[in-house]
């Protein structure tokens, strides 16, 4: 089953995001059933216990039982049985390849196959250690996390500032807000709704376990700025394909991509600093670092363009030294200028 989870898309890997049995008491529920206007709630249905979502649940026990084995213990398990699942995830991995081609292709080959293999048993370890921070206590995870510029974090509290954090895609990218939000801080982020409904409910009640606000994209933005104003740190995606309307054509690495410059209003309009922050998952210590740069405060001035730009740097500056970390199976590359073939639709591409 695992296997299968780690050939579909991030959608789909939120399966093993692990709800904890039990978690929700009666009185939760009732307040899971009431409607919104500011955030989403996840609302239990009966339906999930239709047959049809039974493989869900089982592989949501399985997980949950992995969760409760030492870290020292699964994590050389969970990376072999991730590179194996890369092996045979034949259109993730072209995807990944097509990824890095274009953005390193001053890397040799034979490097680029080790980064997509190391990525994929990545994949499993971060997953494992958000399904042991949803059905443990905080602190065990808390005493393997290591925090790399946290200082910038004091300083912008002294301050008074509100906070957007830009967060690049890596496998445990939920991870850093459920342990801010557990060590007290309240957090918000935006989020698409999964297709499968059992997906959606448990993945974001696990999100929402230790508090803060959960936004649907559907929903508009005007609530996450809401609740970054009034005093919740923002979560900010900023390598998804928004397509060419609104994007910027800006570089990416070795290429360019469509980059939605979205920061850069946040940030006005939230009087927010927007602070770059990535996690990366060792597991050969089985130890979460979390990176933390300095708030890119020479965005206030900048044009659409140049704040795109800058995003991408960040981007470029968080994944650089660790490219496993980052979710190299999305299709990052779709939106292409005009005249040009979309990567993933070139047959002369690792066919």
């Amino acid at each position: 089953m695992v296997l299968t989870w780690l050939t579909r898309l991030t959608a789909t890997r939120y399966i093993v995001y692990i709800f904890r049995a039990g978690a929700l008491n009666k009185e939760q529920l009732m307040q899971n059933e009431k409607k919104s206007n500011v955030e989403f709630i996840p609302q239990f249905d009966k339906a999930f216990y239709h047959p049809r979502y039974w493989g869900v649940w089982l592989g949501t026990g399985l997980m949950a039982g992995i969760s409760l084995v030492p870290a020292r213990m699964r994590d050389p398990l969970l990376g072999a049985i991730g590179k194996l699942a890369g092996k045979v995830a034949k259109g993730a991995r072209r995807r990944a390849r097509i990824n890095l081609l274009y953005c390193m292709p001053e890397l040799p080959e034979q490097q680029r196959e080790q980064i997509i293999d190391e990525m994929f048993a990545t994949a499993p370890q971060s997953m494992i250690l958000m399904a042991e921070l949803a059905c443990t206590k905080p602190e065990k995870v808390l005493k393997r996390v290591r925090w790399h510029g946290e200082d910038v974090l004091d300083k912008i509290r002294e301050e008074g500032r509100n906070v957007i954090f830009l967060v690049p895609h890596g496998w445990a990218v939920d991870v850093p807000a459920m342990l801010m939000a557990a060590r007290g801080q309240p957090m918000a982020a935006m989020f698409h709704n999964q297709s499968n409904p059992l997906v959606d409910y448990l993945w974001n009640s696990v999100r929402r376990k230790f508090g803060g606000r959960m936004h649907a994209r559907n929903d508009g933005i005007k609530p996450f700025i809401s609740s970054v104003r009034h005093g919740y740190w923002g979560y900010y995606l900023p390598d998804q394909d928004h397509g060419a309307e609104h994007s910027e054509f800006v570089d990416f690495f070795a290429t360019y991509k469509a980059t939605l410059p979205a920061v850069g209003r946040l940030m006005k309009v939230c009087k927010a600093a927007i602070v770059p922050l990535f996690p990366v998952y060792d597991g050969k210590t089985s130890m979460l670092d979390i990176y933390i740069r300095e708030p890119m405060d020479d965005l206030a001035e900048a044009d659409d363009v140049r704040i795109a730009r800058r995003m991408n740097e960040e981007v470029e500056n968080l994944v650089g030294p660790n490219p496993e970390q980052y979710t190299w199976i999305l299709k990052l590359l779709k939106t292409r200028k005009e005249g040009e073939i979309e990567p993933y639709s070139r047959d002369d591409l690792y066919r």
